[in-house]
């Protein structure tokens, strides 16, 4: 008796590891930031420069900081978009698409990101503040604001700064045309950027 006592528990827990009863895991969308078609230019006509840019991650706070799409339904209410996630952080995406665009502007030889650490002549960072839908209206429009600050790396000073923001209305309220229009929003400000910042640093 004792030992069919033993016996019924094991087969009961064996029955079971077989057929969980626990939800599975949610396996969310990850979504690149794309580039629309024919946004990013070809290499300018302009000579190269003869000095050497370092792109760093921008601060953000940390709603930003992370993988999640961020989306501002209502006025101080921020969540982000169920199953749904960026390939990489916010900073990190908005990092790699500005050094996407310096390299196709063909003007800048030496680039770099501030995951090398390789020396540079000039910085480029700042703060990224908005990087999230909001609804305005109640019609969804991708919104981008960038406090660039453009510095001397040997000087340690600051050579200029200027604040960027770009707004890009969203064709639709579903994730994909969020993430649409979030490359629509980044081709436009990362162009400004890289503008500015040829007019803003020195020549060497």
């Amino acid at each position: 008796m004792s030992r069919m006592r033993f016996t019924l528990p094991v087969l009961m827990l064996a029955a079971l590891a077989g057929c969980s009863i626990l939800p599975k895991a949610e396996q969310p969308s990850v979504y690149t930031l794309p580039a629309a078609p024919g946004a990013r230019p070809t290499a300018a006509a302009a000579a190269p420069v003869a000095w050497a840019l370092r792109v760093a991650t921008p601060n953000a706070p940390r709603s930003l900081d992370n993988s999640r799409i961020a989306v501002v339904p209502s006025d101080n209410t921020i969540t982000v978009y169920a199953g749904a996630r960026w390939n990489d952080s916010a900073p990190h995406l908005f990092r790699d698409r500005l050094a996407d665009a310096f390299r196709d502007s063909g003007r800048v030889t030496a680039l770099s990101t501030d995951d090398s650490n390789l020396a540079a002549d000039y910085e480029l960072g700042g703060n990224l503040s908005d990087f999230q839908t909001d609804y305005a209206g109640g019609k969804p429009e991708v919104v981008i604001r960038f406090d660039a600050m453009l510095a001397n790396s040997h000087k340690h000073q600051i050579v200029a700064s200027q604040r960027f923001e770009v707004r890009e209305p969203v064709d639709g309220k579903e994730v994909p045309q969020v993430v649409q229009a979030f490359g629509r929003a980044m081709d436009k400000l990362s162009r400004d950027v890289v503008t500015w910042t040829y007019q803003a640093a020195p020549t060497k």
